[in-house]
């Protein structure tokens, strides 16, 4: 069970990492997270309906930490769909919007902390009943999702488990989508949003700075500008960079593909 689990966990944080680089907009990347964080799952419920555990413990291993690691990325992807769909122009709806998904995570805290308690304190006294397929106990504050789940490959806790995991990612993911908000000057009312790839942006940014469009500034300052002002987080645009220098073909796609744009233009409007 081990070497199938690890290798389809590498598998899928590798195809995830590789859509940072080659996927043109935040949404679509998402949702091709999202399908292969599915394919994933199948492919391992198959090998666990097939193959079945060598003993009680391989079993509550796999539903107590391997199973909620790869389920929780698919429930932060969907938040994160959720919050970037839902999300309203301008910042102090913004900032108001992000604290109400914060304290949606809080809620769920506060009505689940004996379990939080005891998954978070590695506890294993009832991890019989927690994470073994079959145990049903009313009286363990079941979710609703165990009834809607396939119980030959899903414990009355292991979704709850892949929550708390998930709700951490989300919680950074919150925070730093605040934190970015409140750097921005306040008086500023652009509602400008970069719709197309980081990865684009950041080609852009360093073609900028490599040409001396903003005399001496720094790379991180002129990052920071951009970040600001098009409502996105770079996040670590260095490591992008080094990414796109280690393309084989193509390093320069968007450049590319601006330049093809307004030449196409020009060329429509001399027609006119």
């Amino acid at each position: 069970m081990d070497k199938f689990y690890n290798e389809t966990l590498h598998k899928l944080e590798t195809a995830i990492n590789e859509l940072e680089i080659e996927t043109d907009y935040c949404i679509q990347r998402i949702e091709t997270a999202v399908h292969l964080i599915i394919q994933s799952l199948s492919d391992l419920k198959q090998f666990v309906l097939k193959r079945g555990f060598k003993n009680t413990d391989e079993e509550i291993h796999f539903f107590k930490h391997q199973k909620p690691i790869i389920v929780a990325k698919l429930i932060y992807y969907n938040a994160i769909y959720k919050i970037e769909t839902k999300k309203p122009n301008g910042a102090k709806p913004v900032r108001k919007y992000l604290n109400e998904e914060l304290k949606k995570l809080k809620r769920f805290f506060d009505n689940n902390l004996e379990f939080y308690k005891y998954y978070r304190t590695n506890n294993s006294f009832i991890d019989d009943k927690l994470f073994i397929r079959g145990k049903y106990d009313i009286k363990l504050s079941l979710d609703t999702v165990y009834f809607e789940t396939d119980h030959r490959f899903s414990t009355i806790a292991d979704y709850k488990a892949a929550k708390i995991l998930a709700n951490d990612l989300i919680q950074v993911y919150i925070e730093d989508q605040l934190n970015n908000n409140s750097q921005k000057n306040p008086f500023d009312k652009s509602s400008l949003n970069w719709v197309e790839s980081k990865t684009a942006l950041t080609e852009l940014i360093y073609a900028l700075h490599s040409q001396g469009a903003f005399g001496t500034a720094d790379i991180i300052a002129i990052a920071k500008t951009f970040e600001n002002t098009l409502n996105i987080s770079l996040g670590d645009f260095y490591h992008t960079f080094m990414e796109l220098k280690s393309r084989k073909i193509n390093r320069t796609k968007f450049l590319d593909n601006l330049k093809e744009s307004l030449l196409k233009k020009m060329d429509e409007e001399d027609e006119m």
